[in-house]
This record gives structure tokens, C-alpha cells and sequence, in this order.
């Protein structure tokens, strides 16, 4: 049985733009809060400052706020400013991300784990249109979902089900002012065009066709929860490794599955492929083995090497000032000069810059610093590094206590390509440092739980 100190301190947050539906929810989950002891309601808004009327929304989700706690429920305002950019996936894009990282940031604020979100069900029809128009994939004509878990806060659509007009007739019955975006009214958005010129004419057509699109959105949900599922059993079975996966085995499966397991493998891995690389190798991948060859696709860091699909080594995100963040665009620091000839061998002592970028004139390609959690170096030991190519009698030592062994043993032991074999040496001191295809030398190895870093040799594309 709940008892009153089950509820103490208890927080909802609400995310509250002041428009129509978001008001509803908000005022909803206050007054049922009432009855709660202990219950808080908390309204997140999130100004984006992207429209001229945004202050007048903040000042009136405040005002709303202000009045219902003067009424006796249990509400309070919290809002965060966000500057939105546009990165080149739309404006409409970077204040959603903007806002959902805003939303989050203010949940953990304010002590709530539960996120109340007011999207209805005209929304949830209206987004499985615009991902069938987009060629949107299992996942997309899913469309959202009415609970999930994310970074710690669980994100609920408790009117998901529920009709527009119901919604309506909430805010008529209570006498809620809301505001109404003017943006709203711009054919420049998708959704928008689909909800002014195209929304109308279907329904007319097929009056049920909200209630069924989203409908359809649950049947394709539970669909995709068991296709994943699956595929994550196939994948157990078939993975050698965190970044490994049996190339034989997987060819054998049907087209299907093996395009579900191959985007179970990266996002175990953490990376989010393009479908278009999800169905390339899918068919590749299978007419190599069934030949016995190698191959290697540099745009989706994946190789096949021995009958094993590799994918190549990850990078972390948000890394701190003079770290390096694989997959987005640095600009590179070129080593002109220093360079000289000993023995018809080129050599250079060279420095990692702070961008973790060094492109290595002459060699067609660059050194790329990224922070990992194990298994790198401190950053003082990519300074004055010597780079040069393979060397006779060079040794690498593949973890600690483990004997330095030769370069050609290492590469067999570790099935490396011939390919990823390719690019200089790096060396400190009278040691490799690191050797592209096997990676940190463990003889300069950080402490365990030190900031440290590998390096990785990326070669320009052919």
C-alpha cells in the first residue's frame, strides 16, 4: 500500500510549450497531483527565441503556473533558453534536438525521472504519413512511443491514444487560454503542409483514418520490439567479439535477418549506419565469402578479413579541449616541414596538435587522436612522437606481461589485412608507440582510470 512518504518529495515534470495541448496535459497532471501527497508538478518551457512571440509564450506558461498554485495545485515553472543552429539537417531538426537536451537537463534539475510529453493521437497519424513519405524504415513507421527510456528519465505520451478533439473538448470544459504558434500556419515545414493541405482532404475521404494510422503505429511497434529481439539472439550467437562478427555464418542467414542482425551489431556498437550501407553489405558481404575473399567498405568502417566482419575502432563524443571526435569534420594540421632522409627511409618528430588531427604529408593520409577508456596513452606521449615506416627488427607489444614480438607475427596472430597493415609507425622513445592495424604499444599503456588516448591512421579516400 502507497503511503504518504512513499510520495514525499515526489516530482512530474511536464513539457509545457503554453500551446493548446501542452497546457491541457500540464493542467491535467496538476489537478490529479492534487490528490497526492507529496506530488509536485513541475512545467518545463523551453525557449527557443527562434519566433518574436516566444517571450509572450514563457511569460504566459508563468502566469498559467502562477495562477493554479494560487488555486491550491501543486505547479511550478522552470525554463531554459537554447540557441538552435542549423548543422545542415534543418532548423526544424536542431531545435528539436535542442529542446529535448534542454528538457532533460531541466527534468534532472528538479529531482524528476517522468517527463510527461502531450503529443495525441492525430500527432501519432500525422508522423506515420511523413515516414511512409520518406521511406522511413520499421523503426520509423513505428513512430513514437508511448514510453520510453532514455539517459536515465523515462519520456511518456499518456494521451497517445487519445483523440485531438477530446483534447479540445478538455480545454472548452476548463476555460484554458493557451497560445497558438505562428509558425503553425508556414507551409515551409512537412508537417505543417501535411496538416493545412493534405490532413483535410484524407479524412473526408476515410473518416477513420486517424484512429487506424495510428493503430497501424502500434502493430508495427510490436513487430519491431520482436524483430530486435530476435535479431539480438542471432547476433549473441554470432559475434566474436565486441566489434566482431562471424562473416560466414551471418551470409548464411536470410536477407531479412541478416540486414536486422547487421544493425543490431553497430548499434551495440554505437554507431548509426546509413540504410543505404545496411543493404550494400548485406549483399556484398555474402558473395565474398561464398568466394573466400577479403573486402573492406572505409565509409561504414567495416572490413571482412578470414571470414570475420570487423568494424573499425570507436571514438568518444564530447571529449574535452585537445581531444579529438572521430566522425566529425576537423580541420587537419599538415607537417611540411622538419622532414628529413636517413637511409632512403623518411623520418619526422612530430607533435599531436590540439585538434587530434595531423596529416602527414607524403603519406596520403592523417593521424587521428581519439579518447578511449582503456588500452591508450597519455596525452604527453603523443609529443615529439617519431614517425617512419616499418623498420626491420620493430616490435610490438600486444598487452602487458606478454612478450614483444615482431611486427609480421603480431599481424598473423591478429589476422590484420594487408590493407590496414599500411601507414607509419609512430615511436617514443626507443619504443613503438603504435602501429597501424594492432594499435597502442601496452608498453606505454596510461594507468588504469588516467584520461588516455589511442591513435588511429586514417587514410584518404582512394
Amino acid at each position: 500500500m502507497s503511503t504518504e512518504a512513499d510520495h514525499a518529495a515526489a516530482v512530474v515534470a511536464v513539457a509545457c510549450s503554453g500551446g493548446r495541448d501542452s497546457i491541457a496535459l500540464l493542467h491535467a497532471t496538476a489537478s490529479a497531483a492534487r490528490d497526492v501527497p507529496g506530488l509536485a508538478v513541475v512545467a518545463l518551457h523551453v525557449h527557443h527565441g527562434l519566433s518574436l512571440q516566444a517571450d509572450a509564450w514563457q511569460a504566459h506558461v508563468d502566469d498559467c503556473c502562477r495562477r493554479w498554485a494560487d488555486a491550491g495545485l501543486p505547479v511550478r515553472t522552470l525554463t531554459r533558453r537554447v540557441v538552435c543552429v542549423d548543422d545542415g539537417g534543418g532548423i526544424e531538426a536542431a531545435a528539436r534536438r535542442a529542446r529535448y537536451a534542454a528538457l532533460a537537463d531541466m527534468a534532472r534539475e528538479v529531482g524528476a525521472t517522468l517527463v510527461l510529453l502531450a503529443h495525441h493521437r492525430r500527432d501519432q497519424a500525422e508522423t506515420v504519413l511523413l515516414q511512409a513519405l520518406r521511406g522511413g524504415s520499421a523503426a520509423g513507421l513505428a513512430a513514437m512511443p508511448r514510453e520510453a527510456w532514455r539517459d536515465g528519465l523515462c519520456w511518456v505520451r499518456p494521451w497517445l491514444d487519445q483523440p485531438r478533439r477530446a483534447i479540445e473538448a478538455y480545454v472548452a470544459h476548463h476555460r484554458l487560454v493557451h497560445v497558438d504558434d505562428d509558425s503553425n500556419d508556414s507551409r515551409v515545414h512537412a508537417r505543417n503542409r501535411l496538416r493545412l493541405d493534405v490532413w483535410p482532404a484524407l479524412q473526408g475521404a476515410f473518416p477513420e483514418a486517424e484512429a487506424n494510422l495510428a493503430a497501424s503505429a502500434r502493430r508495427v511497434a510490436d513487430a519491431q520490439a520482436v524483430a530486435q529481439m530476435f535479431a539480438l539472439t542471432q547476433l549473441k550467437a554470432l559475434a566474436q567479439g565486441p566489434r566482431q562478427l562471424d562473416a560466414v555464418a551471418w551470409s548464411a542467414l536470410p536477407a531479412p535477418l541478416r540486414r536486422m542482425v547487421l544493425l543490431a551489431w553497430w548499434r551495440a556498437a554505437g554507431v548509426s549506419p546509413e540504410g543505404s550501407w545496411v543493404t550494400r553489405l548485406s549483399d556484398e558481404v555474402p558473395l565474398l565469402v561464398a568466394r573466400q575473399r577479403a573486402g573492406r567498405w572505409p565509409g561504414a568502417g567495416v572490413t571482412l578479413y578470414r571470414g570475420v566482419l570487423t568494424l573499425g575502432e570507436p571514438c568518444e563524443t564530447g571529449l574535452e579541449p585537445g581531444e579529438a571526435q572521430c566522425g566529425r569534420p576537423l580541420r587537419p594540421e599538415t607537417i611540411e616541414a622538419g622532414w628529413g632522409a636517413q637511409g632512403g627511409v623518411t623520418l619526422g618528430d612530430v607533435s599531436m596538435p590540439a585538434s587530434g588531427v595531423l596529416r602527414l604529408a607524403g603519406w596520403g593520409g592523417a593521424l587521428k587522436a581519439c579518447r578511449v577508456p582503456e588500452r591508450g596513452v597519455p596525452w604527453s606521449a603523443l609529443q615529439h612522437m617519431r614517425v617512419a615506416p616499418r623498420e626491420a627488427g620493430a616490435q610490438f607489444q600486444a598487452g602487458p606481461g606478454r612478450p614483444a614480438r615482431s611486427l609480421k607475427k603480431q599481424f598473423q596472430q591478429a589476422a590484420v589485412p594487408a590493407w590496414l597493415r599500411r601507414g607509419p609507425l609512430c615511436w617514443q622513445g626507443g619504443s613503438v608507440l603504435f602501429v597501424p592495424g594492432l594499435g597502442m604499444d601496452a608498453r606505454h599503456w596510461a594507468a588504469a582510470g588516467e584520461p588516455q588516448w589511442a591513435l588511429q591512421w586514417v587514410p584518404d579516400p582512394e
